[in-house]
C-alpha cells in the first residue's frame, strides 16, 4: 500500500517493535469522540490531548481510563513515516478523509 492509495487501510498493517518515543502525533492529529479524563467531550483534530505530556508521552498509557481508540491505535511505519512531522502530515490527511 501507498501513500497514492488515499491512506485506506494503512492502520495497524506494518507492525513493527512500537512508536517514535516522543512523537505524539496521534494524540495530536486526530480527532476523539470518546471521553477523556480532563477532556469530557473528547478532543478536536489539531489539539494536543490533555493527557499528552511535556515528553509527548501518554500519561493514561496502561490505564484503564485510556480510551479504546487510543488503546487500538497502532504504529504503522508507512502512516508514522519517517518523522514526527510526516506522522501529523499522514494523521492529518487520514482525518480530513473521514470527515464529512
Amino acid at each position: 500500500m501507498s501513500m497514492s492509495d488515499g491512506l485506506h487501510g494503512v492502520i495497524a498493517t506494518s507492525q513493527q517493535t512500537g512508536c517514535r518515543p516522543g512523537c505524539g502525533a496521534c494524540c495530536i492529529a486526530p480527532s476523539i469522540s470518546s471521553a477523556i479524563p480532563g477532556m469530557p467531550q473528547g478532543k478536536p483534530a489539531g489539539i494536543r490531548c490533555i493527557q499528552l505530556d511535556d515528553d509527548n508521552l501518554c500519561r493514561l498509557f496502561g490505564d484503564a481510563r485510556r480510551p479504546k481508540v487510543c488503546h487500538d491505535f497502532s504504529y504503522d511505519r508507512e502512516l508514522c513515516g519517517h518523522t514526527r512531522n510526516e506522522a501529523l502530515h499522514h494523521i492529518a490527511l487520514l482525518e480530513a478523509g473521514s470527515t464529512p
